[in-house]
């Protein structure tokens, strides 16, 4: 999810002192017969893990498999201990590790822990989901997860630091971690160690990453290669951030909210929102894109050199779009973002529409506010998700950490630092970081790699829009662009909660491993 959903802890230590007042004719104390109780912060704390058997049922064949999950101790260039790294893999057993293809996963925030793909999809048990319900009821479920890819390729799901049980320790402190770059140097890191330390350096190799997690992708794609030689042979981009000017609406940068406007009209469109809803989806979106590019944009650039009939013309489309009237736009100039979005389209009967996922409605707490106070697919969604989590780490993986599991930590979020050295900034830290010049370099150095995009016509997270902006315009040539498929789901950000969209997102995930491994 992009910043705005960011979440992440650190370690804190604490530790105090008593003082002693001594009579002055009381002897001195002796050292020797006292000596100074260990300070917390000299405990290093050692990596465990957790191993376990396994079979689940993937498309109607058993798949056994070993799960091993717990933490692995991460120490800096002079040896020193600076973090452990939670993460959890499925191996499947009897496969060869030189040749069976291994996919490394992780969800974005910054600040999210992976729980959210591990139950909704990667993983062998998903958690028993009814899409566009609230699912807050117990008793809670977890069911084998026929759409894993694990019959396809063992997985390694990913917790960065600050998130599930990750964390920093020893001479290792949150800002080592939390940043742009920080976190794609860290997370790549961890890679090359989980694949030297299991002996899967001959293995084909997949990096995933949903929604921040498309920027740190992009950045581990050159990482890895730039620094350790790992080439990797293919990387999917979920529901991806990629580029701050071209994803965060709510600046004073007019790409967002062109990039937006498709998104909002298909959302308007679900929700029969519009004075003329067209009958398909499709046609309409492909007229929207076209007014998007060819109206409103010009129209945004030339701000007040723009004729009042220009003005005009813009005013009628959006309201023609996007179900919010005209003067709503025009009081706006011209500009909205999703929460503003999100709170107006459906003011009137009292309903908030979800932001991750805009089919998700929910009841609006505060109906004069301009912005969200929650996002009712978050709120349908995260019970679900963290019960089902929680028992199965526990009771099936018989996890024993003496820790909280962190799904999202708020410290991450706050502290995050955004600047990014590009390739060819010439070690300048650009303050809007776009990775996807990471992700065309890479591209370039290594021209076997293949590209699998994910995106939904219902995320405002992170709108398909968006994600077209940013493949539009990395710097590849033609051929290179064979390398990437986009896929299209009728669903949000975390796709896979849709019946159908789950299934397409297994069987794309499989042919992209399989033509590529």
């Amino acid at each position: 999810m992009k910043p705005i959903q960011s979440l992440a802890a650190c370690f804190l230590f604490a530790c105090s002192m008593s003082q002693t007042i001594f009579a002055a004719d009381a002897p001195a104390p002796n050292p020797a017969a006292n000596p100074p109780a260990t300070k917390p912060e000299d405990k290093i704390p050692e990596a465990k893990v957790w191993t376990t058997k396994h079979q689940t049922n993937i498309g109607g064949t058993m798949v056994a498999y070993t799960a091993t999950a717990g933490t692995m101790q991460i120490k800096n260039d002079k040896d020193e201990p600076i973090a452990l790294f939670g993460f959890t893999a499925y191996v499947k057993d009897g496969g060869d590790q030189r040749t069976r293809p291994v996919v490394f996963a992780y969800n974005g925030g910054p600040g999210s822990s992976s729980a959210w793909l591990h139950m909704g999809i990667m993983g062998p048990k998903r958690a028993v989901l009814v899409d566009t319900s609230v699912n807050s009821k117990g008793p809670f479920k977890t069911v084998d997860n026929e759409f894993s890819v694990l019959d396809q390729a063992d997985v390694v799901m990913i917790d960065p630091i600050g998130t599930g049980y990750s964390r920093p320790i020893g001479k290792g402190e949150g800002k080592d971690f939390w940043g742009v770059d920080q976190d794609i140097k860290s997370v790549s890191d961890f890679i090359v160690r989980y694949v030297t330390q299991n002996g899967r350096w001959a293995s084909p190799k997949f990096v995933l990453g949903e929604s921040y997690g498309g920027m740190r992708t992009a950045g581990v794609s050159y990482e890895l290669l730039s620094k350790y030689n790992m080439s990797l042979n293919g990387i999917i981009l979920v529901s991806p951030y990629l580029d701050f000017a071209g994803g965060s609406a709510g600046i004073k940068i007019d790409t967002p909210y062109i990039n937006f406007l498709s998104t909002f009209a298909a959302t308007a469109w679900y929700h029969d929102a519009l004075a003329n809803r067209p009958p398909e989806l499709q046609p309409f979106l492909r007229e929207v894109e076209a007014f998007a590019r060819n109206v409103y944009a010009p129209v945004l650039l030339k701000g007040s050199h723009a004729t009042p009939a220009e003005r005009q013309t813009v005013l009628d489309g959006l309201a023609r779009y996007t179900g919010i009237s005209a003067d709503y736009w025009d009081k706006a100039n011209l500009r909205i973002d999703e929460g503003h979005f999100v709170q107006e389209l459906l003011r009137s009967k009292g309903i908030l529409i979800g932001r991750i996922d805009t089919r998700y409605t929910g009841e609006t707490i505060k109906p004069l506010a301009e912005s969200m106070t929650y996002d009712p697919y978050s709120a349908a969604i995260a019970p679900a998700i963290v019960a089902s989590f929680q028992d199965y780490y526990h009771n099936e993986l018989k996890v024993d950490a003496d820790r909280e599991y962190k799904f999202s930590s708020g410290d991450a979020s706050r502290e995050w630092d955004d600047r990014h050295v590009q390739p060819d900034s010439g070690g300048y830290k650009v303050p809007a970081p776009n990775t996807s010049v990471d992700l065309g370099f890479a591209m370039n150095m290594n021209p076997n790699m293949k590209v699998l995009v994910d995106s939904g016509y219902f995320d405002l997270a992170c709108p398909y829009g968006t994600v077209e902006y940013v493949i539009d315009h990395l710097d590849i040539s033609d051929k290179l662009r064979h390398n990437i498929d986009i896929e299209y789901y009728e669903a949000g950000h975390m796709m896979y909660v849709h019946p159908a969209s789950m299934q397409k997102f297994k069987k794309t995930l499989s042919n992209f491993i399989r033509a590529n491994s």
